[in-house]
């Protein structure tokens, strides 16, 4: 068995405790031993020499959704050039699987997969995962939204009692072949449809395997202390551990709601309750931009909205009901785009472009809505959008609460290739470093600018620790998040002062700067700037 030895770094091991100067022993895709050490002045050339580095576990990415990226770009560049060696994937109510009856991944995921999509049970993603021989691990939820299309379609009807039963049986089976429990998306197609108790009754078969839910709410902005009760209420009927994703007070009206969503979350905490939170560390959300058509024009998902559009009175009603919305439009900025009408939006807001819409080749005079319904319609309603809606003061707030870990609520990217093409949101390269910047008093505000305001002044160990042991502890995932004998060897090796994000709104496909190497399983699969395809992430099943 190969022996590797990383010397000459300040050891932070995952657990909150001091960092030491020490050596890290790795003995095949374990640690074997983590000790304290004098700096050596000439390493043997057999070691790896960490000089002036951080040597920590490497980091977990608690909220992710590169389930499909995974089989089509397996070193998952824009992840594990920030120190990410796992993911927990299949949130916000989509997964890739199970595939059946009327389910469809998401438009991005199922276009650029083309042939690769071949499974429709988790059993079947987990062969073709394997044959693709990822770089990083994942953990892997199932999504509501997936499993209610397997089963009653995207129709905005309640689940009947046969149906119900129906996706209960189909969540067991998943979950007894590796999944690690149910995650929903409440704001989204189908899932938003699902009465409180279809959802509970999902958990509760969740939680007698032994299994997690994760949910992005019914509302992050004018309903918001409704929808934590919701998920409180879910957890004490159920008892089940659950997650509230990418915690946020959306809307400049809802920012002052910050105090009782704080007080609603940790009291269910103090009280008892197996609930937690992630959040990214930017003050903009990610999502498509047909979540701004009326909730009436988005049953059926996409192929039912572009159907709609092309039907010219539905449209004008569309128009009309979009232009009524009261949305302020210089908040909005255009994301990945899929045609060459669009491309040229692509980081620029709808005030900006109907401001001018001759620079584009757009006719003058258009309404916003008359704005959005041509990029849809360009683009298959596959459009990404950026929403900057959230307060930087609570986001700090948020972040300093200790039950907050770092979630990026992105795919994994890669500037080359099919994924080169998108347009995706900073955080996809830079969730990890803003994070651990924001958290040490490093940076004010997550995209490095200054501002008057409370800095946060978290250690170096005590950051660390919520980016590795609190989110392996908070998922039970076993011998991760931690530098100690016996547990798996994903070591990310790094330097804090030059640990920065690099991407932007404008210009997203770039790496961060400061991740020196990065090993998973005991693998070297990052080294300064380079990927070395060592393939060695696994999928890695619950231990129930």
């Amino acid at each position: 068995m190969k022996t590797l030895r990383i010397v000459n770094g300040l050891v932070v091991d995952g657990t909150g405790r001091p960092a030491f100067n020490g050596e890290v022993v790795i003995e095949g895709d374990r640690i074997s031993a983590v000790e304290p050490a004098q700096p050596l002045v000439d390493p043997p050339p057999d070691a790896v020499d960490a000089a002036g580095c951080v040597v920590s576990p490497g980091f977990i990415d608690a909220h992710s959704h590169s389930d499909a990226y995974l089989v089509l770009e397996p070193d998952a560049p824009s992840k594990l050039s920030q120190g990410v060696t796992t993911e927990v994937n299949g949130q916000c109510g989509g997964s890739v699987a199970p595939r059946y009856g009327e389910a469809r991944l998401s438009g991005d995921w199922a276009t650029l997969l083309g042939e690769r999509l071949v499974w429709r049970s988790l059993a079947e993603y987990r062969t073709a995962l394997s044959a693709a021989r990822p770089s990083i691990n994942t953990v892997q939820f199932i999504g509501h939204n997936t499993l209610r299309s397997s089963v009653i379609g995207y129709a905005g009807v309640r689940a009947t009692s046969d149906s119900l039963k129906a996706m209960q049986n189909l969540l067991a089976r998943e979950l007894d072949d590796g999944a690690w429990g149910l995650t929903t998306g409440l704001i989204y197609q189908p899932g938003k449809y699902a009465d409180s108790a279809e959802v509970v009754a999902l958990a509760r078969t969740v939680a007698e395997k032994g299994g997690f839910y994760a949910t992005h709410m019914r509302s992050e902005g004018d309903r918001i202390l409704e929808a934590i009760d919701e998920v409180v209420d879910l957890v004490r009927a159920t008892g089940i551990r659950a997650e509230i994703s990418h915690l946020k007070t959306s809307g400049w009206r809802n920012w002052h709601k910050i105090d009782a969503v704080l007080d609603r979350i940790a009291s269910a905490v103090d009280a008892g309750l197996l609930l937690g939170s992630d959040r990214y560390p930017f003050c903009a959300a990610g999502t498509d931009l047909d979540i701004v058509l009326p909730d009436w024009a988005q049953e059926g998902a996409a192929p039912a909205e572009c159907a709609r559009l092309a039907d010219p009175a539905i449209r004008s009603r569309i128009v009309a009901e979009i232009d009524a919305s009261g949305r302020d439009w210089q908040t909005v900025r255009i994301g990945g785009t899929w045609s060459e009408l669009t491309r040229p939006m692509s980081g620029r807001t709808i005030a900006e472009i109907a401001g001018s819409p001759e620079d584009l080749g757009l006719p003058a005079g258009m309404s916003p809505g008359e704005l959005v319904c041509r990029i849809l319609e360009a683009d298959r309603c596959l459009t990404g959008g950026f929403f900057f809606g959230m307060s930087e003061a609570n986001m700090r707030r948020i972040l300093a609460c200790p039950w907050i870990v770092p979630g990026s609520d992105a795919s994994l990217r890669a500037p080359w290739g099919p994924l080169g093409k998108d347009h995706p949101h900073p955080r996809a390269y830079g969730t990890m470093p803003s994070f651990f910047r924001l958290l040490t008093g490093r940076d004010t505000f997550a995209d490095g600018s200054s501002a008057e305001g409370s800095r946060l002044d978290f250690s170096l160990e005590e950051a660390v620790a919520r980016m590795t042991s609190v989110p392996a502890r908070r998922f039970c995932i076993q011998g991760r998040g931690v530098l100690e004998r016996g547990a798996f060897a994903d070591i990310a090796i790094w330097r804090p002062e030059q640990f920065r994000n690099a991407s932007t709104y404008d210009r997203p496909h770039a790496f961060c700067t400061g991740m020196c190497k990065v090993f998973v399983n005991g693998a070297l699969a990052y080294s300064d700037g380079e990927f070395t395809h060592a393939g060695t992430g696994r999928f890695l099943a619950p231990q129930r």
